[in-house]
Parts: C-alpha cells; structure tokens; sequence
C-alpha cells in the first residue's frame, strides 16, 4: 500500500459517520468506487474516500435523492458550467422541499383537526371512528382522487 492512511470498512465507517451498510449501498449504487481490497479480502478506504463519504452523508441529511447527490458528484466544481449543474440541482431540491413543506403543513392541519376528536367532552375519544370513516370515505371516492402518499 502507500503512504496514504488506508482504513478498513469499521473504521472508514466511524471516521465519515456513514455505516458500513451504506458505505456498500454506495459502492453498489455507484457514488463511491468500491473499496480496494487487501491480500486478506478487507476492504480499504482512503482518506478522499471518507471525504467523498462525508459529502454524501451531507447531502443526504440535506434530504437529496441518490440522484441528486449523484449530479453533485459529478461537478468537477470549476467552471461556470458546474456552477449552473449545481445551482439547478439545489434549485429543484428546494422546490421538493417546498412542496413536501406545504404538504405536511396540510398533513398537520390534518393530524389536528383528528386530534380535535378528543375534545374532552365525554369519556371516549373519537380518533378510530374517524379514521374508520375516513378509510371508508376513501373506498367510496374515486380512486384519481386519493391521495397516493397519505396515510392519514
């Protein structure tokens, strides 16, 4: 090996905060070229790979698909081109967001308008009959109108 530090998969895994599992996932899905191996099989990882690892593990707790974290990737981060590339990938995130935000402003709004059922004003809370009428009301309506992500 090099001089450069080399770290088995254990290790990489601490030193980057992203788990051995998905340390494979990555190699699986492409984002990281998998590790070199040793005369004894183990997998090792340099220290741009545990850099590469940490900028995954960032923009995934940013919320960004594999894809995006892939474009990213890709940048070779000179040029007013990756410059555009990486504006219109963080343009589209933020509009994800935005859009998941409102949603679950609306799924709030929800959650308390059922919370609402037990207002106290007898001993039985009303929060599974409602949710047996709305499970019914959803059977009923046509199907182009359920929502396909809700679950409440």
């Amino acid at each position: 090996m090099s001089a450069t530090l080399h770290y088995r998969i254990g290790e990489a895994a601490k030193r980057s905060g992203v788990s051995a599992a998905n340390i494979r996932y990555y190699e699986k899905e492409g984002l990281l070229a998998p590790g070199g191996r040793s005369d004894n099989s183990y997998r090792f990882y340099s220290e741009s790979d545990l850099h590469r690892l940490r900028f995954i593990r960032l923009c995934r707790a940013m919320d960004m698909s594999l894809d995006e974290v892939r474009t990213l990737l890709a940048i070779d981060g000179t040029g007013a081109e990756a410059d555009h590339v990486a504006c219109a990938t963080l343009d589209e995130h933020l509009a994800h967001v935005r859009t998941r935000l409102a949603e679950l402003r609306t799924l709030e709004q929800e959650l308390r308008t059922l919370r609402g059922r037990c207002d106290g004003t007898d001993s039985h809370c009303h929060v599974i009959e409602a949710l047996h009428e709305r499970a019914e009301a959803q059977a009923l309506a046509p199907q182009r109108n359920a929502p396909a992500h809700r679950h409440v």
